[in-house]
Formats: C-alpha cells, structure tokens, sequence
C-alpha cells in the first residue's frame, strides 16, 4: 500500500454541522477517523494530504445509537472524531475537497 492511500484510509470524512462550523473559527477542523487510528497517524495524514502544520489533535469515540430500523431495533455503528487544530495562517477548506 502506497504512503498516499494509508493517508486516505487514515481520514475517511470531515464532519460538516453547526459544531463543527462554530469550531472552524478556532483554526480546528473536524474528521472522521476509523477507530483504530492514532494521533501521530492523523497528525501525518493531516500534514501530508492538505500541505498544513497541525498543532494538536484531540479524539473521541462517539458510541452508535440504539434506534429502529423498519420497525426492528439495531443499532448505528461507533465512530471515532479527530478534532485537528491548525498553526495559525493554515487552513483547510473543506468544500472544495481533495
């Protein structure tokens, strides 16, 4: 596997809400990671895909809500969030993509 596609794997999405918009005025954007990645790995991911110094990176793993699917209860699956805090004068915008 190339050094570019684990830097893929390793950020899957960023995560677009009103939080996450809020946050942006901080110099903090928000990912979505799999469950199995670290800080450094993130931290790696970040600086080589967007060409950005990140000053920290802070997680949390959002457990998957119990709700009803065609009225039989299952569950969503547990995500991990990677909030990445940027060195000021970097940015990353996030609606023009990769």
């Amino acid at each position: 596997m190339s050094v570019a596609a684990r830097h893929y794997d390793t950020v899957t999405a960023p995560i677009i809400t009103e939080k996450t918009t809020i946050v942006a005025e901080n110099n903090q954007v928000v990912f979505e990671v799999p469950l199995s990645a670290s800080k450094p790995a993130i931290k790696e991911a970040i600086e080589q895909l967007f060409s950005v110094s990140v000053t920290a990176v802070n997680t949390m793993r959002v457990k998957g809500k119990t709700k009803r699917f065609r009225g039989r209860p299952g569950r969503r699956n547990d995500i991990k969030k990677a909030i990445v805090t940027l060195k000021d004068g970097d940015s990353i915008d996030i609606a023009t993509g990769l």
